[in-house]
């Protein structure tokens, strides 16, 4: 650049050595950074705020609905109960007449049962050498066996119901004493002699 330019740059105020537009005006990119994380925890904040409503509109919705039927569910264990004992006590190898009744009530419960799932009431029948669970299970009595383990379920004497995970009336069982289970064999019980018999330990 000659002198007449640079005389006639300042005149009309024009640097000699311009900068890059907006150059200085950029903030720091740490400061970027820093506010692309806030808001991204800020989002992560709001979508575990609405995961937690939404939790929380279930879980009222469920209490209105359990309030709701609680009671008239309770009314029809009742009914469950009988059709129970009448299959309980019906012959197993009945013919006509009593095959068509015991199929009949066979029916009933099943329906009855179905209905009861449908409007969220669960059946809570343990087998046997189930775990037994304090929330679904009231032991009743203890019996020492060979086939379960000692504090696992032994037998159902009641069927229990929940409803929506809240514990409506406990499954009355009988669990397996301590020491309970299959025994393992004793291997001197018929050791062999020396001169090819058998021998008898408890002899």
């Amino acid at each position: 650049m000659d002198a007449e330019t640079a005389e006639a740059n300042a005149e009309h105020g024009l640097d000699a050595h311009p900068s890059v537009d907006g150059g200085d005006d950029l903030p720091p990119l740490d400061a970027v950074i820093a506010e692309r994380d806030e808001w991204k925890d800020r989002a992560l904040r709001v979508a575990a705020e609405m995961e937690n409503l939404k939790r929380r509109a279930e879980t009222q919705q469920n209490d209105a609905r359990a309030f709701a039927i609680q009671r008239f569910a309770k009314d029809l264990l009742g009914v469950a109960d009988n059709l129970e004992r009448a299959l309980m006590a019906a012959p197993k190898d009945s013919e006509g007449a009593a095959a068509g009744l015991v199929t009949g009530l066979e029916l009933t419960q099943k329906s009855l049962l179905q209905a009861f799932d449908t409007n969220g009431l669960k059946l809570v029948k343990p087998e046997p050498g189930d775990a037994f669970n304090p929330h679904l299970h009231e032991a009743m009595i203890e019996q020492p066996s060979d086939t379960v383990p000692g504090g696992a379920v032994l037998q159902t004497m009641q069927s229990g119901f929940e409803l929506f995970g809240r514990t409506i009336r406990p499954a009355m069982v009988v669990v397996a004493a301590k020491g309970s289970g299959p025994k393992a064999a004793n291997p001197y019980d018929a050791a062999p002699a020396a001169d090819g018999h058998a021998f008898d330990s408890k002899a």
